[in-house]
């Protein structure tokens, strides 16, 4: 269905999009129709009608566009032509009169300004038409003049070529000295702002941002300090009668001067730029001091003017900055008046305004900057702020460096300290995928370097990949000229680093550095607290000791699995697990020894689960397993599973008397959805009920619920049995045989009342650890023994009517699997 509605919105697009040029192609088929036979009035003027409506609408359209598709040149192109066919065929009656010159007047203008292309094709439709209209005619019985139409189509082929060599070359000639004036001025721009320390380092050094930024302000500031100087200047040229009065700015080098700004109605002013040492210029720079010349002679040679200077009087002053020479100022007068002091203090003062005007403007350029910068880190403080995750906190870093300066690859690397192991963790640019995931040991590249010395390398970020290792020599980023490594640390602790590279020289220099070390500073924290917040997540809905769900996370599990299950009617199951005889083991060995089991026990269930199931710690020795699609005989076998697996694990620990080795069997309640109950109170007391008749019936089995269970729920388990052996360390005689007196006592007494038969110790099968004995003679951890009762049955197994047929008889591990070998876990 869908690709269906793909291909019928694709046919309508490109059915609106060939509708104005199937419509050309329609009235020119009308054109050719009317030079065979006039066509009625009425047709011929709807026809009309339609052409002008559809000739304004794509001549508005190519009028409106800034640059202009191939396809609305060829509409307009075949539309014009169109027109000017019915409009020589409706005046002249025929190709071979007058009006026909026409033609060539709308091929020359679509060839000038549409794409060669369309134009190749109108000049090609207009030789269409012609023969069309021509064999037309001669339906009708006119002759065909085939010699007037060969010249006719030849002239259209001259008229386009020409105009779409000539003029369009014309046009590209004014483009380009356009663009290569606009270019002069721009770069002029940029040089005084750099003489006027606006800009700190080169424009083509700079990132894409900062480089826009940067241009902006200084736009601003060489206009600010233009008009400023300007108008000192010609308040100096009005108060004094002065002829010139000019600012001349002093280059880096020192070796020219080149007119800042002037006030001046000399014709023939020189443009520069001057060397510093030249005539008056030189003069007053050497000297530190104004020079005045008064009475020049009219042939006296100044560098500024050209050829004669038409002045008698002129002074120089050398302008100041912090107390180095940054230039001159200039005036002059036609009068034969020497400068009075007075005049020069006016003078004087002129240069300082004009210096305070430069200075203010820079520190203006400045503090904008700053606040630019100040934004970015706002910007960034925020996107990392917002991260909660790893992955969120990484890509808020890395877009934030790219907003910050021209980045064109991006790496982050995370440290693990007590492995002394780095992994790259995400990478944004060239060869992504082949580097994301690595990981290397700590060595003697930059980023390890980075991360002992608490300090960003390479120097200025200046990268030579001959010399100098970023991961290692195996693992290596995208060949680039400029890299930086910048370390993220926290409270002196490393957590990674960030890895920047440019293909631009001079990308990360000192400035733009200072503002990466604000970033990283800020992304380590970020990145610190998303691993404090997924811990805390971990903390509450995770189990510290099997890192299985606890019971809280496992409630909110069960509620959206218990609903979807009763929105879907999909079945589901809930096993409850629990350990036989855990309170005698932790006895016995103690807790440190029961903590292993009960891990040994998660991991047990951790594999035997599916990916869409889950597994809870439900307290101390119970767990809860939600199975989702599951029914009970599903369950039973993974119940199966897992007690058999369970069953065949020897756990060793180290107990408070040496080390421990013991064997552990468990019990299994199952309950299935909707058979057992429609909500998780009543699917969990189901399973509950399901394990103590486990329970009673001798341990180390598998029950499902079914509904006889209800009547037989309110009875106690069987009595616990007497505390698992130890290998590494028995206990004494005396109180081992004093033990087992009271369990016989025990036993006897609860027989007496009705009780399941008391529990006897079993020496281990076939050599090794003691186990677990059960009641009445229980095999040891690993066997299965036959369930007596309805208890014991699996609802809706085969067997005789009223009765469910024995889940499982009893039998030893190697009978169960002779290849099989009995597990250990620590």
């Amino acid at each position: 269905m869908a690709n269906l509605v793909l291909a019928v919105l694709t046919a309508r697009r490109i059915a609106r999009n060939a509708a104005p040029l199937a419509c050309a192609l329609a009235l020119g088929g009308l054109v050719v129709l009317d030079a065979a036979e006039r066509l009625p009035p009425v047709a011929a003027a709807a026809a009309l009608v339609v052409l002008a409506a559809a000739l304004v609408q794509r001549a508005r359209r190519r009028a409106a566009a800034i640059e202009a598709s191939a396809l609305l040149d060829l509409e307009v192109g075949a539309l014009l032509v169109v027109a000017t066919f019915a409009a020589v065929l409706r005046l002249d009656g025929s190709l071979d009169g007058d009006a026909h010159a026409a033609l060539y007047v709308v091929i020359a203008l679509v060839s000038a300004f549409a794409r060669p292309g369309a134009s190749l094709l109108v000049a090609l439709t207009a030789a269409a038409l012609e023969i069309s209209v021509r064999s037309a005619t001669a339906a009708r019985g006119a002759p065909i003049a085939w010699g007037a139409a060969a010249p006719h189509i030849g002239f259209m082929g001259v008229f386009s070529v020409l105009n779409a060599t000539v003029l369009r070359a014309e046009i590209s000639r004014v483009r380009k000295a356009s663009h290569t004036r606009l270019q002069a001025e721009i770069e002029r721009l940029r040089d005084d702002a750099r003489s006027y320390r606006l800009l700190s380092a080169p424009a083509q050094a700079r990132g894409a941002a900062q480089k826009g930024d940067d241009e902006r302000l200084a736009r601003s500031g060489v206009e600010e300090i233009h008009q400023s100087v300007l108008f000192a200047l010609r308040l100096l040229r009005e108060s004094l009668d002065l002829y010139t009065a000019m600012l001349l700015w002093q280059n880096d080098a020192g070796t020219h001067l080149r007119i800042s700004e002037l006030a001046s109605d000399a014709p023939n002013l020189s443009e520069g730029p001057f060397l510093s040492g030249d005539g008056v210029f030189g003069a007053a720079l050497t000297q530190r001091a104004p020079v005045v010349i008064g009475g020049l002679k009219p042939g006296y040679k100044l560098p500024y003017y050209n050829g004669p200077s038409p002045v008698r009087a002129v002074c120089a002053l050398p302008v100041f900055e912090h107390g180095q020479i940054r230039g001159a100022l200039v005036v002059d007068r036609v009068e034969d008046r020497p400068f009075s002091p007075r005049e020069l203090e006016l003078i004087d003062e002129a240069c300082r305004y004009a210096v305070r005007a430069i200075q203010n403007e820079r520190v203006f350029v400045q503090l904008e900057r700053a606040k630019v910068e100040q934004g970015k880190l706002y910007r960034a403080a925020e996107a990392l702020g917002a991260a909660t995750t790893e992955a969120g906190v990484i890509e808020a870093g890395v877009t934030s460096a790219r907003e910050i300066t021209s980045v064109d690859f991006a790496a982050v690397t995370l440290y693990d300290e007590a492995q002394k192991v780095h992994e790259i963790r995400a990478v944004s640019g060239d060869g992504g995928a082949e580097l994301t995931g690595q990981r290397f040991r700590h060595n003697a590249g930059l980023v390890s370097m980075v991360l002992q010395n608490r300090h960003p390398l390479p120097y200025r970020g200046e990268y030579d990949e001959k010399r100098q290792v970023v991961f290692t020599r195996r693992v290596a980023p995208p060949s680039m000229p400029s890299i930086i490594v910048l370390p993220l640390v926290v409270h002196d602790r490393p957590l990674g680093t960030l890895v920047l590279g440019s293909k631009r020289r001079a990308a990360f220099n000192d400035s733009v550095r200072s503002t990466l070390e604000v970033l990283a500073s800020h992304m380590a924290v970020s990145l610190s607290n998303a691993r404090m917040m997924r811990r805390l997540e971990e903390l509450a809905t995770m189990d510290g000791l099997t890192g299985l769900l606890n019971k809280r996370a496992m409630l909110e599990v069960a509620d959206q699995k218990i609903t979807a299950a009763r929105r879907f009617s999909r079945r589901l199951s809930v096993l409850v697990t629990d350990i036989d005889h855990f309170k005698k083991v932790n006895d016995t060995y103690g807790h440190d020894v029961g903590d292993v089991i009960i891990k040994g026990l998660g991991d047990v269930l951790r594999r035997a689960k599916r990916t869409t199931d889950a597994v809870a710690r439900f307290g101390g020795e119970e767990f809860v397993v939600i199975c989702e699609e599951t029914d009970a005989r599903g369950a039973m076998l993974l119940a199966e599973r897992v007690r058999e697996e369970l069953g065949r694990t020897t756990f060793h620990a180290a107990g408070s008397n040496g080390p421990v080795q013991c064997q552990v069997t468990c019990s299994i309640g199952i309950a299935t959805y909707p058979e057992a109950g429609s909500t998780w109170e009543e699917l969990f007391k189901a399973a509950d009920e399901s394990l103590y008749v486990s329970k009673r019936s001798g341990r180390n089995r598998s029950t499902a619920w079914s509904p006889s269970l209800r009547s037989s729920s309110s009875h106690p388990p069987a009595p616990e049995a007497p505390a698992p052996t130890k290998a590494a360390s028995e206990p004494p005689a005396p109180a081992r045989a004093a033990a087992e007196a009271g369990a016989a006592a025990r036993g006897a007494a609860a027989r007496g009342a009705g009780a399941a038969p008391a529990p006897q110790r079993r020496a281990p099968v076939g050599g090794g650890a003691p186990a677990l004995g059960g009641p009445e003679g229980a095999p040891t951890a690993g066997r299965r023994v036959a369930a007596s009762g309805p208890a014991a049955k699996v609802p809706g197994a085969p067997g005789a009517p009223g009765e469910a047929e024995p889940r499982s008889k009893p039998r030893r591990p190697s009978e169960a699997d002779p290849g099989s070998k009995p597990k250990t876990a620590a």
